[in-house]
């Protein structure tokens, strides 16, 4: 039953990405933030689905910890629920994210349409730069932004090593951080097809302010 669920899942999920990767374009003349809550509208389709089809649902804890202004999210990566459920969990967002995704047939475009912060993992240090350049803009135009310092996906229980980028984002712009920690990868796997019932539980931790830190000792701190 979990195959069928699963594949219920991946079908809807198949066909509306690419009238929604459109639609994603059409909206390109709207100011950023507007398109961004628009464009966040496939996801919140997307997780009641996952909900309806494969009994997979959510949780967070330490909500409260939120600030009013917009911040810089460092969170963990586990699988693509969090791509998905972060657009209906926190306040309208622009990702850190490899420019080859933008170059996916209707998916990337549509990800381009939301004017995310994509990055030339060839450029080495210099990308660092560009986040915090573009991050701090999108930080201006009342967005917030995502990272993963880990920067790939890791499986529940495993550490990468933890990037500065987000943090030197954070502390050029005086910007607050947000840390986030779940589990989403013990109900969808990295690259994993099937998704397990259950309830993913998400914390959102107390704010890391940045203002006299080194990128350094922020990164430490989220870690």
């Amino acid at each position: 039953m979990i195959y069928i669920r699963s594949a219920l899942f991946f079908i809807v999920q198949a066909i509306t990405t690419v009238p929604y990767s459109l639609f994603a374009i059409l909206c390109y003349p709207l100011p950023p933030l507007l398109r961004a809550r628009i464009i966040g509208g496939w996801a919140h389709f997307m997780i009641w689905w996952l909900k309806v089809t494969c009994g997979l649902t959510h949780a967070v804890r330490g909500k409260e910890n939120l600030p009013s202004q917009p911040s810089v999210i460092l969170s963990k990566h586990q699988s693509a629920w969090e791509t998905i459920a972060f657009q209906t969990i926190f306040p309208p967002q622009a990702w850190v994210l490899k420019k080859e995704l933008l170059y996916i047939p209707f998916f990337g475009w549509g990800l381009a349409a939301s004017k995310p912060i994509a990055i030339d993992r060839k450029l080495g240090v210099k990308a660092l730069g560009h986040i915090a350049k573009q991050g701090k803009q999108r930080l201006q135009e009342g967005r917030w932004v995502v990272v993963f310092p880990e920067g790939t996906r890791m499986m529940p229980g495993e550490k990468g090593r933890y990037n500065v980028g987000g943090s030197i984002l954070a502390a050029r712009a005086g910007a607050d951080i947000v840390p986030v920690a779940h589990n989403a990868g013990l109900y969808w796997a990295k690259r994993g097809f099937l998704k397990r019932p259950g309830v993913i539980q998400l914390s959102v931790g107390p704010v890391i302010k940045t203002e006299g830190k080194k990128a350094k000792q922020i990164t430490q701190e989220v870690e």
